[in-house]
């Protein structure tokens, strides 16, 4: 191995380091002096489970470090993607940090930062010298969120917030397209909504989501309210949208679950996607939990997406999935429907929206779900039609 450089491009070495991200937080403490202390670390990291143990690397060079050794304790604040502001303030070098800042006392008297996402109170365990930095071992006393939020991050150079990837969807549709596919199918849900007395509305794959376009409804409906509402493009939902794609798209619809999938559980779904690809339609029947599910959607649409949302969204979704695509219905029985979709294919027999009737009533039997669907399919492949669409061959399996 070659000795140490004599020389070493620091540029270089902060641009290189700079392509890995990293999470911000405030150390906070409470000096000698009894007033508080709070300095930007960008090297935070956990070390320990047993005992808990976590450490921060400050320069020997910060006023804000030298103040804060002369603290008994440390917390550190888990900043939230939005409070960029609040960052840049304790990283300067002037005025008083905590001016205006919202804060209380951890067990250990060090300030918790009111709108942090997390915090954690820490004991001075051991200080190691290491080069211009030194790392700060933390001995955890105690911890807990604030607020289940996105954290605030570090890379090359800037700001920014984290953003999963777990629904991320193997390919994007242009919203503005959609709409005007939308747009097209409009009189044909409006005129199933008149003659039925019941909800319509377009739903489309855009980006990683699943979003309703476009509603028609009755006088006492409340689809447009649905309008923009977004949904996970994950199982159970979305099916009508790879039931004719490949393993890989299929893959990938399975993966944006965020919940661990045995072979039983993909086999399951896989028989689910062949009998929707077989029937060329899509079939909810009610579930117990599903006004539980719809609630929770309703803060997907708004809430920042976090893993800790999603996880919820997956939880609950499956204790739904065994109301989606059910097998044959017999006849004699009375069924409570959720929803009934069919498909918009495209020029290239890919479905590019799903129409997507709702609000039945209950109790319905096998003949008037026939009906409904001859309805639905029927103008969804007028809308077919009207885009220059087509469906695809039927195959073989």
């Amino acid at each position: 191995m070659s000795g140490p450089q004599t020389s070493f491009d620091a540029k270089r070495f902060r641009e290189v380091l700079g392509h890995f991200p990293t999470g911000v937080v405030v150390i906070t403490g409470i000096g000698d002096d009894g007033e508080p202390v709070g300095m930007v670390v960008g090297s935070f990291t956990s070390v320990s489970l047993d005992p808990p143990l976590v450490a921060f690397l400050p320069s020997r060079t910060s006023s804000s470090y030298a103040k804060l050794r002369t603290a008994s304790s440390f917390c550190v604040n888990v900043l939230a993607a939005d409070q960029e502001d609040l960052c840049r303030r304790f990283a300067s070098k002037t005025g008083d940090k905590f001016a205006g800042v919202a804060w209380h006392a951890a067990p250990s008297g060090a300030p918790v930062l009111q709108e942090a996402v997390a915090w954690i109170d820490c004991d001075f365990s051991e200080t190691i010298e290491a080069g211009d930095h030194d790392i700060v071992l933390g001995a955890v006393r105690d911890l807990g969120v604030l607020n289940s939020v996105p954290p605030l991050l570090f890379f090359q150079g800037g700001y920014g917030a984290f953003s999963p990837g777990a629904l991320v969807a193997p390919y994007e549709s242009d919203l503005l397209g959609q709409i005007r596919i939308a747009d097209l199918a409009r009189e044909h849900m409006e005129r199933l909504s008149a003659d039925l007395q019941l909800e319509c509305y377009a739903q489309s794959v855009v980006a990683d989501e699943l979003v309703i376009v476009a509603g028609s409804g009755t006088a006492k409906s409340t689809v447009h309210g649905h309008i923009g509402r977004r949904m996970p493009f994950a199982p159970p939902y979305g099916a009508l949208f790879v039931a004719d794609r490949g393993d890989e798209a299929v893959d990938a619809w399975l993966a944006r679950r965020n919940l661990p999938l045995t072979d039983e559980d993909r086999a399951f779904y896989r028989d689910k996607l062949a009998r929707v690809r077989e029937r060329r339609w899509s079939l909810a029947l009610r579930a117990p939990d599903h006004d539980e599910v719809w609630e929770e959607i309703d803060r997907f649409s708004t809430a920042p997406r976090t893993p800790g949302l999603e996880r919820r969204v997956g939880a609950l979704l499956e204790r739904i999935k065994g109301s989606y695509e059910p097998g044959d219905l017999e006849p004699g029985r009375l069924y409570d429907v959720r929803l009934l979709g069919a498909p918009v294919y495209g020029p290239d027999g890919s479905v590019v929206q799903v129409l997507a009737l709702f609000g039945m009533p209950p109790q319905a039997d096998v003949e008037q779900i026939t009906a409904w669907l001859k309805r639905l399919t029927g103008a969804a492949e007028a809308v077919t039609e009207a885009i220059g669409g087509r469906a695809p061959q039927a195959t073989d399996d």
